[in-house]
């Protein structure tokens, strides 16, 4: 199993650590709900080591990526960020990415980490027709995300002058100095609805750079977060998990990721996507609250009234913030309103639920 530069870390720190995307990566520290009150209300710091880098480069890159991926690439310029996808040909999301562009014909791509090999050798097989240098830098960077309310004060005092992180930008990036280390990108995205940043740096250097956030971070209540939080955070924004919200068998459209499919251009299965948008799509992906005890996991059936299967959940927990059971699925087109009345199987019962709008918080 693969370990990140900061495993050791973790371990002196009590985590629990469990296999994640090929990782030992941590699970938790103290708890998950704590851990998520902490993001909500102070700052916590994630190790998101696992996830990609691959790197684009040559006289090609633009229209390379406009073809492979969803959203309208020529609306970067240096310093931007956007969140997309790669279609595949079947209709289907062979991940969910982020894309930055460095410098002219220069852009990072950020995939998941459980996704790596599969979106290298995608990635590598569409590009036989550009003019493009590709590289896959992932075993090399490390990458720390550093979220919730006071997460801009931390950053901006441990940049100094070298840069203006508490008033950077949403999905923007720029270089700043940290822990001794020059030009280091740091970006602000994030994927728990807080204020937030994400640290990307040469394996060598994040133990510094971690170090220097704890020695900071103590009057901001900074704490090391693990991924059991990520994910209630993130659910509670309703922002889709690959593999759970969205796989190789949902389209953009049914995950209501409309917004980052732009017709403006050709890319890869876009005829058949846009006719998808035209023509309606026979299911989509809701938020959904259970009106009675239980607890919605992801496979769990969604059912009608009469017991039948209508839908699959995707996610599901029981929200730290709203103290309520929470969950995403798949529902036909007609049970996708807001209102309307779906039961979820769990076990030998089918407890009532009502679909809700994005986001849950």
């Amino acid at each position: 199993m693969k370990t990140t530069a900061l495993n050791k870390k973790h371990k002196a720190l009590g985590a629990k650590m469990l296999p994640f995307a090929g990782f030992e990566m941590p699970i938790q520290y103290e708890g998950v709900n704590a851990e998520h009150e902490t993001v909500r209300h102070k700052v916590g710091v994630f190790d998101v080591s696992h996830m990609g880098n691959f790197f684009v480069s040559g006289k090609d890159a633009l229209p390379f990526l406009q073809y492979i991926t969803s959203n309208d690439v020529d609306k970067l310029n240096p310093g931007k960020i956007q969140y997309s996808c790669f279609p595949n040909e079947q209709n289907g999301i062979v991940d969910d990415l982020l894309v930055y562009q460095l410098d002219d014909n220069n852009y990072m791509l950020v995939v998941n980490g459980a996704n790596l090999e599969k979106d290298w050798n995608w990635v590598n097989k569409q590009a036989e027709n550009f003019d493009v240098k590709l590289q896959d830098l992932s075993g090399e960077y490390s990458i720390l995300a550093v979220q919730g309310p006071n997460a801009p004060k931390l950053m901006q005092k441990i940049a100094g002058e070298s840069a203006n992180l508490e008033n950077l930008k949403y999905y923007t990036w720029t270089k700043a100095n940290l822990a001794g280390h020059k030009d280091i990108l740091v970006s602000a995205t994030g994927y728990t609805g807080e204020k937030g940043y994400e640290i990307y740096v040469k394996n060598e250097f994040v133990e510094e750079i971690w170090d220097e956030l704890f020695n900071k971070g103590k009057e901001f209540g900074l704490k090391p977060i693990g991924l059991g939080a990520r994910d209630t955070l993130r659910l509670e924004k309703g922002y889709c998990l690959y593999g759970n919200d969205i796989d190789d068998t949902t389209s953009p459209i049914e995950a209501g990721l409309g917004w980052i499919t732009k017709f403006t251009k050709d890319f890869i299965n876009s005829e058949n996507l846009k006719k998808q948008k035209e023509q309606g799509v026979s299911r989509k992906l809701v938020g959904f609250k259970l009106k009675d005890k239980g607890i919605a996991r992801h496979g769990y059936d969604i059912v009608d009234e009469n017991g039948q299967k209508i839908g699959y959940v995707t996610s599901g927990t029981m929200s730290p913030t709203l103290k309520e059971a929470i969950g995403m699925g798949y529902v036909p087109a007609e049970k996708a309103k807001p209102g309307s009345q779906i039961f979820i199987q769990i076990r030998k019962k089918q407890v009532p639920a009502e679909v809700v709008k994005l986001p849950f918080l």
